[in-house]
C-alpha cells in the first residue's frame, strides 16, 4: 500500500533501529539519561533556546507549553482550525483550565489586526484573561502552508506591546524551514515556547521536543511528571530523534517536491478542485466534485492507495520519507483511474 494518510505512518529505518538499539541510557526522571540529555542540548542549540525537553507526543508538548505560560481562567487566541483546538481532545480546558478565542484566519494565518480586536480589556475582571497568542507552522488543516515570517514578527510586536506570550505549535516547523530557508532559530526567536515533532516528517517512531527559557522547561519537567510523562530509560527513543534530525531534516525538500508533483497532476483531472499555490510543503488538500470524498478514499484503497477524508468533501494527502517518486507516479495513476471511473 502507498500510505499518504499522514507523515506519522513512517517506519524507522534499519539505521535508525541500530541507533536505538545501541543507545546509552539512564533514568531520565533523575535527568540521568545521556542520550536524552544530548538530544535536548542539541535541540536547544539548534533552536537558539535556553533549554529543551523530550516529551512523548506533540499534544503533550503543546499542552505543557500552554500550561507553563498561563493560569486557570486565562485565554488563548488562535486560528479556529488550529490543531490545539481541533485535535487535542479539549486538553486546554481539561488540563489547564483555559478557554480558546478562535479567529477566522486565512489559510490558518491570523493577522495582528484580528488578534488586537480579540484581546480582552484588562479592566474587565468578568472576562477571561488574554494570555497567549498561538501560531501553527506549518498549518495542518490549511494544507501545510507556511506562516509568513513577516506576520509572525508583527504578532510578536503586538504581543510585546500587550504583555502577551507567544507559543508556536511547530509540529512541522522542520518543513517550514526547509521550504523557506529560514532557520529554526530565526523562527524560534519570536516565541516564548515552541513544540516540534520528531515523529512526523523526520520519521522518528515517537516523541516531540519543547523549547523555551530554562525556568519554563524546569516547570514543564515537573508538570510532565504529573501528567504521566516520566519515562525512565528514554535514550532508546531519544536516539531515534537524534538520528532523525541528523539524517532526515535535510531531505524534506524531496517530500515537498513529491507533494507538488501530485498536486499538479490532480489539477489536470476533471472532477478535482485544488489550489496548487497552497501546496508549499508536504500536505495537499483537494475537493472532489463528481464523486464523494468517502468514495474516493475507498476506491483508492481498493487500488492500493491510502488517503484521508478531512471533514465534508475534502481529502488530504501527505508525503513523507517512506514515499518515493515511483510511489507518486503510481498514486497519480490510481487517482486518475478513480476519477475517470
Amino acid at each position: 500500500m502507498i500510505d499518504l494518510r499522514s507523515d506519522t505512518v513512517t517506519k524507522p529505518s534499519q539505521a535508525m533501529r541500530n541507533a536505538m538499539a545501541n543507545a546509552e541510557v539512564g533514568d531520565d526522571v533523575y535527568k540521568e539519561d545521556p542520550t536524552a540529555n544530548r538530544l535536548q542540548k542539541q535541540c536547544a542549540e539548534l533552536f537558539g533556546k535556553e533549554d529543551a525537553l523530550f516529551v512523548p507526543s506533540g499534544v503533550m508538548g503543546n499542552q505543557l507549553c500552554l500550561n507553563v505560560l498561563t493560569q486557570p481562567g486565562d485565554e488563548i487566541i488562535c486560528d479556529k482550525n488550529a490543531h490545539i483546538f481541533q485535535f487535542e481532545s479539549g486538553s486546554p480546558a481539561m488540563l489547564s483550565g483555559l478557554s480558546m478565542n478562535l479567529l477566522d484566519g486565512k489559510n490558518g494565518v491570523i493577522t495582528p489586526e484580528q488578534v488586537e480586536d480579540a484581546i480582552r480589556p484588562t479592566s474587565a475582571y468578568y472576562m477571561p484573561r488574554t494570555k497567549v497568542i498561538e501560531v501553527e507552522n506549518t498549518h495542518n488543516l490549511a494544507g501545510g502552508v507556511v506562516h509568513p515570517i513577516e506576520n509572525i514578527k508583527a504578532l510578536k510586536t503586538l504581543a510585546d506591546k500587550q504583555n502577551l506570550k507567544m507559543h508556536m505549535d511547530g509540529a512541522r516547523l522542520w518543513n517550514a524551514s526547509a521550504a523557506t530557508g529560514i532557520s529554526l532559530a530565526e523562527y524560534s526567536s519570536y516565541f516564548d515556547t515552541i513544540s516540534v515533532c520528531l515523529s512526523k516528517g523526520l520519521g522518528a517512531p515517537v516523541g516531540s521536543i519543547i523549547l523555551g527559557e530554562k525556568s519554563m522547561i524546569e516547570e514543564a519537567f515537573r508538570v510532565r511528571k504529573g501528567w504521566g510523562g516520566g519515562m525512565r530509560q528514554i535514550g532508546i527513543l531519544a536516539a531515534a530523534g537524534l538520528y532523525a534530525i541528523e539524517n532526515n531534516f535535510n531531505r524534506l525538500s524531496e517530500d515537498h517536491e513529491n507533494a507538488k508533483e501530485l498536486a499538479n497532476h490532480l489539477a489536470k483531472i476533471d472532477g478535482v478542485e485544488i489550489d496548487t499555490s497552497l501546496v508549499e510543503t508536504n500536505i495537499l488538500m483537494f475537493n472532489p466534485t463528481t464523486i464523494s470524498a468517502e468514495d474516493v478514499v475507498s476506491k483508492s484503497k481498493e487500488k492500493g492507495l491510502l488517503i484521508s477524508a478531512m471533514g465534508v468533501g475534502t481529502i488530504r494527502a501527505v508525503t513523507h520519507l517512506d514515499i518515493s517518486s515511483d510511489d507518486i507516479t503510481k498514486a497519480k495513476q490510481i487517482l486518475t483511474e478513480v476519477f475517470n471511473g
